[in-house]
């Protein structure tokens, strides 16, 4: 079958040429793979320079040592900075809410109150039969330990 029409196999297996798939092949060179090989080479460019400061005759290991712990602090700070802002944020919404949540919480209070309460009737509707089987279960055998001599 595939001698009689061999271009529509071919069109089948082919991968399609949309627009869309050729913008988003161009897209990912340029937005993901650009990217990663530039900081990739900026990253072992940064380890080189430091390398050859380092080590090379008269090189001031510590005043290196001193910027690595500044770049690694700095992140650490900023993130610090914004969990300070959540934490603050979050203090502010709760002094705000603390105003009003003590009428809304007696509300809900009441309403679980009631709602209780058709809960409870329910289980014991739900019961009742299984105790009352129950009991005359008990019943009929106190009495037969009774006959018995």
């Amino acid at each position: 079958m595939k001698e009689k029409h061999p271009h529509q196999f071919d069109k089948l297996s082919a991968r399609p040429e949309h627009y869309s798939y050729r913008l988003h092949r161009k897209q990912r060179t340029v937005q993901i793979f650009l990217p990663v090989i530039l900081s990739a080479v900026l990253f072992v460019g940064m380890i080189a320079l430091v390398s050859f400061a380092t080590f090379e005759q008269g090189g001031d290991v510590g005043r290196w040592a001193a910027i690595s712990t500044i770049w690694i602090v700095i992140p650490v700070l900023v993130a610090g900075l914004l969990v300070l802002a959540l934490l603050a944020g979050l203090i502010y919404l709760m002094a705000r809410a603390l105003g009003a949540l003590p009428h809304y919480t007696g509300m809900a209070q009441d309403y679980v109150h009631i709602a209780r309460g058709y809960i409870v009737r329910v289980a014991d509707l739900a019961v009742k039969p299984i105790l009352a089987l129950n009991g005359w279960i008990e019943t009929i055998k106190a009495f037969l330990e009774r006959i018995r001599p």
